[in-house]
């Protein structure tokens, strides 16, 4: 009996920092169906979802699930934490409970407790170890337990910084996608002189988000559950915006930004690919058309009235289809399993933002101060926008 308890301690300890050394230090995909932070987050994520979709009222429904994130940050150091000490425990109840304990009869219950207390550095006294293993171990748990916080106190900012770069990109792309972020919103303000290098710029810049998501969020899966500041933005809903601008570009837009475009489809799709295979997910294929044909006529003509130099050709429509086959299933199944909306094509309600504000502004400008060959007004695209 001795010996099987040895062996459980043994394996506990093995399993914990196996498990916390894959998710924290080991900068690649964790591997392994039955790592102790897999299992966490399915019995954890799967019934607070259960009861956060529930709520009827969208603004409570984000916080609620906004509050996971952060919380299973906690809990999972917490269960860490009780993993070690619980296999220590059994590690000094195999080797006899060699402890000294002057306010009770040594049994399992001071050996749980003299490994507590030896985690986490209390230092009390009140049991003491009499033989030399058991001193040896006791110190060896205590070095565990204080690498262990210092190692917890590097790994908060680490997360914290990749998420909050993570969401400066996507707030920046509420002034130039719309809230959420959609396709045709994106072209429709890019539409203006000098507007390809602006667009390969930015293009430029979502390829390496992509290639920074796909990076931290492998590295730290758990980053995934965070979620943005605003109900309307998620960095799948960002990550989606893109491929959808990208697959637009490449298929029907002429122009030579689409050239970046390819790159930045690659990535994002890439990362999108990947993150869907970290949490085992399946593509969809059953999905609804995201972009039936004549939402697609609507954001044709859209384009056209918005000076988009669109291809002309009766294929362009195919083409926009294989390329979404190529990620729209995986981009549903993520979807669905952290409960994020995918964004439209075109926003179904369009609402004044910043920019809209902004653009009015000078638009006035601009009316108040006419230049020859001036392009045409944006107030004018702005209205025929909200006429859809």
């Amino acid at each position: 009996m001795r010996v099987v308890t040895m062996l459980l301690g043994i394996l506990c300890l093995l399993v914990v920092l196996l498990d916390a050394f894959q998710t924290i230090i080991l900068p690649r995909r964790a591997a392994g169906r039955l790592r102790l932070t897999r299992i966490f987050y399915i019995l954890t994520w799967i019934p607070w979802r259960f009861v956060a979709v529930r709520i009827r009222h969208p603004r409570k429904r984000e916080t609620a699930l906004s509050f996971y994130g952060p919380l299973s940050l906690i809990f999972l150091l917490v269960v860490w934490a009780c993993g070690m000490v619980f296999g220590f425990s059994l590690v000094y109840y195999a080797l006899g409970s060699p402890f000294s304990d002057s306010s009770r009869q040594v049994g399992y219950l001071s050996d749980l407790y003299v490994s507590g207390t030896n985690f986490f550095t209390l230092g009390l006294g009140d049991v003491t170890p009499h033989a030399q293993i058991a001193r040896a171990l006791s110190t060896c748990e205590a070095g565990t337990g204080f690498g262990f916080l210092a190692i917890v106190m590097g790994y908060f900012p680490v997360l914290y910084g990749a998420f909050s770069r993570r969401e400066v990109s996507i707030s920046l792309l509420d002034a130039r996608a719309g809230s959420p972020p959609t396709a045709a919103e994106l072209m429709r303000r890019h539409s203006f002189d000098g507007a390809d290098d602006v667009l390969a710029g930015l293009f430029s810049e979502w390829e390496r988000w992509s290639a920074e998501l796909l990076e931290s969020h492998i590295s730290y899966t758990l980053l995934c559950y965070f979620r943005s500041q605003h109900t309307n933005q998620s960095w799948l809903s960002a990550l989606t915006a893109m491929l959808d601008t990208s697959s637009l570009l490449i298929a029907g837009v002429r122009g030579h930004q689409a050239r970046q475009a390819q790159l930045t489809f690659a990535m994002a799709r890439h990362a999108i690919v990947d993150l869907a295979q970290v949490f085992s997910i399946k593509p969809r294929q059953d999905l609804p058309d995201r972009l039936p044909r004549e939402r697609y006529e609507q954001l044709y003509r859209l384009l056209c009235q918005s000076g988009v130099s669109v291809c002309r050709d009766g294929q362009s429509y195919e083409r926009l289809r294989d390329l979404r086959a190529l990620y729209e299933g995986y981009a549903a199944a993520l979807s669905d399993h952290l409960c994020m909306p995918l964004p439209p094509w075109i926003a179904e309600q369009p609402h004044k933002d910043n920019w809209l504000a902004v653009a009015k502004v000078r638009n006035q400008a601009e009316a108040a101060n006419p230049e020859p060959n001036e392009p045409r007004n944006l107030t004018e695209v702005i209205d025929q926008h909200h006429e859809f």
